[in-house]
């Protein structure tokens, strides 16, 4: 079953570098996951994340407030 993964963010540089970051490293592993930009900051608050970009894979917030390292998302796949 493919994971979903969400990067949160209102489309700032650094929620441009991890949607890269994500998606490269799901490339690069051959992962089977959806990835879902979410700009709506209600519902970015509603996931309690706070601060940006984030990212939450299968509802787990994974990392807030900065683009993570492709080691970082390839161990989350």
């Amino acid at each position: 079953m493919a994971k979903l993964i969400q990067i949160l963010g209102p489309g700032c540089p650094k929620c441009a570098e991890t949607y890269d970051v994500v998606t490269q490293a799901a490339a690069d592993a051959g992962a089977d996951v959806n990835i879902e930009k979410v700009t709506d900051f209600k519902k970015i608050a509603s996931m309690g994340v706070f601060t940006t970009p984030a990212v939450v894979v299968d509802g787990v917030v994974k990392v807030a407030g900065r683009a993570p390292k492709k080691s970082e998302v390839a161990g989350w796949l």
